[in-house]
């Protein structure tokens, strides 16, 4: 790929020779994943039940040991003493660590955002300071943005800075609240209003004078995870302190936030693939009316429907994360430096990164209530995993921004970038307009090659979406913004939309090696096609008829109708191969 552009995909033609694929992983990526993996089962996997009860300290204390094999330092360049590994190898350690329950969460927000504002954002001597001690786990991160009155308005936040009369420190006055590692963290990075307006960041020290922590929070799930409110009463920070510039926080909050929604996702895959395990396993050892459970169509339903799900997800996920590491490489290449690069490529592909968070959680919150669902009353019991991973799986869609707020944001994004001529949509929009004038082919054809029949499909797809957007952007301009139904309806075919073309262009790329037999990725990709061709045409659908009316209403419906449309598959006998092969995998009689 010669130069990755966020959003290109959804007016050009993409190719699969661009993407990266999990099948394409190195050498160095399969022994990053075996440490990664060793570590989990070796550390945490033993200790679960400990932590979630937060004995002796041991979050704190297995964090450590990650440290200690490099796993908390992989995106730490090697000046600050990290490995300063790749965007993708780090996916693989989160992926790989993301079935770790509470400890995924400690470990995603100790190495996102306990560590990356002071590596992007710090001054030289704050990073010399705080990093190298980040990356090894002699220094435990966290970080407060979030209110009891700001959550998703995190602009709008309480917490105070006023200078000192020497001008030698701030002077906080506030509270934080949702702080993931807050018991045990030794930096946060704190948000608060300078002078009540400018907000900014500063670099906080557990021990600071006036600054205390809250009791540890009783949550639903990720019980083991440290949740603590931060409380500031006069609490005096040095000026050195100060992170990234005054006024400008909301640069360091919202970059950060890019690069946690793709983590997010990638860890919502490893954490899917246990439960998915779980299940099968457990479908397969569980009897009733004397049959193995696995045996059953609505069971096999259930299990084809996580593999495809999370197949589908892992496409998306490492094409994305391959995009943002060619766009470091690109921005390096091109004078920036390391901040520069890193924050510059996660923002190009802000878009897909909200994408990803959506769909992962989404994903996992599938997979972990049918999970439940085929343990049956077992499911309800602490004793079996998939009860945990129930409750932990919640939090996902309410992180790094609530997917309601990812959903809004990724139409705005869209259209904000198409005001600024960053993707032609005007171009694309009105050659969907000849595709309206010109006569539709109703002629049957036969023989038609599969890839090029989900390849038009997928074409049509994103007709569908430029049809529905452009003309709801042309009628209610600037009053769009309040019509939230509405976007969310037109976010949801675009979240659909790109899921679709991630897997098809893995297919492609699979076929193209031809080294693999790949009848069940096949299936999978046409099985999604299949039934997200009625989601995106009901997305659609509600979106118009929310705007349009009278023959205007009619015309597009007619249009979607068109563009929606996907050649039938019998979705049972490709979920039945999809279910055995997996379960075989799982240890099948």
């Amino acid at each position: 790929m010669s130069n990755p552009k966020g959003l290109e995909w959804l007016i050009t033609t993409s190719s699969f020779e661009d993407v990266f694929i999990p099948e394409e992983f190195n050498e160095e990526h399969l022994q990053i994943k075996d440490l990664a993996t060793q570590f989990l089962q070796k550390e945490v996997v033993p200790n679960f039940d400990k932590i979630e009860c937060k004995e002796d300290n041991i979050m704190a204390n297995i964090l450590k040991k990650a440290g200690d094999v490099g796993l908390l330092g992989s995106a730490v360049p090697e000046e600050f003493e990290g490995l300063g590994k790749d965007f993708v190898t780090t996916s693989i350690i989160n992926e790989s660590l993301g079935a770790g329950y509470s400890f995924s969460v400690a470990y995603a927000a100790h190495t996102g955002i306990g560590t990356l504002p002071i590596l992007f954002f710090g001054t030289e001597n704050q990073k010399q300071k705080y990093v190298p001690k980040l990356a090894s786990g002699q220094l435990m991160g966290a970080y407060g943005l979030t209110e009891p009155t700001s959550g998703s308005d995190a602009l709008s936040a309480k917490t105070t800075a006023v200078l000192s009369a020497d001008k030698k420190h701030y002077i906080l006055n506030g509270q934080k609240c949702w702080i993931t590692n807050g018991g045990f963290a030794d930096i946060y990075t704190v948000f608060a209003k300078i002078d009540g307006t400018k907000f900014t960041a500063f670099i906080i020290e557990r021990g600071m004078p006036g600054f205390t922590q809250g009791l540890e929070e009783h949550k639903m799930g990720i019980k083991g995870s440290s949740t603590v409110q931060l409380y500031f009463q006069d609490c005096l920070v040095p000026v050195e302190n100060v992170l990234g510039d005054i006024g400008r926080g909301h640069i360091i909050a919202f970059n950060i936030l890019n690069i946690g929604r793709l983590k997010l996702c990638i860890a919502t895959l490893g954490a899917a693939k246990g439960a998915a395990k779980e299940s099968a396993q457990y479908a397969n050892t569980r009897q009733q009316f004397k049959l193995p459970l696995a045996t059953f169509g609505a069971i096999k339903f259930k299990i084809s429907e996580m593999v495809i799900k999370i197949w589908m997800i892992e496409s998306l996920s490492y094409r994305i994360a391959h995009n943002v590491d060619i766009k470091e490489k690109q921005f390096i290449q091109d004078g920036k430096t390391f901040n520069e690069a890193s924050l510059g490529a996660a923002e190009e592909f802000a878009v897909e990164c909200s994408i990803a968070k959506v769909a992962g959680s989404e994903m996992l919150n599938y997979v972990v209530d049918e999970g439940v669902q085929i343990h049956g009353g077992n499911g309800f019991s602490d004793e079996y995993l998939i009860s945990r991973a129930y409750r932990d799986s919640r939090i996902n869609r309410i992180f790094e921004g609530t997917n309601e707020i990812n959903r809004l944001l990724i139409f705005d994004m869209i259209i904000k970038r198409a005001l600024a001529g960053k993707i032609d949509l005007l171009t694309a929009a009105k050659k969907i307009q000849n595709d309206l004038l010109g006569i539709p082919d109703f002629s049957i054809k036969n023989q038609i090659d599969l890839f090029e029949n989900l390849k038009n499909t997928l074409e049509n797809y994103k007709k569908a979406i430029l049809l529905v957007a452009g003309a709801a952007t042309q009628k209610l301009n600037e009053k769009i913004a309040t019509e939230q139904e509405l976007i969310m309806n037109i976010s949801d075919m675009i979240i659909e939309t790109y899921i679709c073309e991630s897997g098809l262009l893995r297919l492609l790329k699979l076929n193209s090696k031809k080294t693999v037999d790949i009848q069940i990725e096949n299936r999978i990709v046409e099985t999604y096609f299949y039934d997200v061709s009625f989601k995106i045409a009901k997305y659609g659908q509600d979106a118009i008829n929310i705007f349009a009316s009278g023959d205007e209403q009619k015309m597009m419906l007619l249009a979607l109708k068109r563009f929606t449309k996907c050649d039938p598959i019998n979705p049972k006998e490709s979920r039945r191969i999809i279910a055995k092969d997996f379960l075989q995998k799982q240890g099948s009689n």
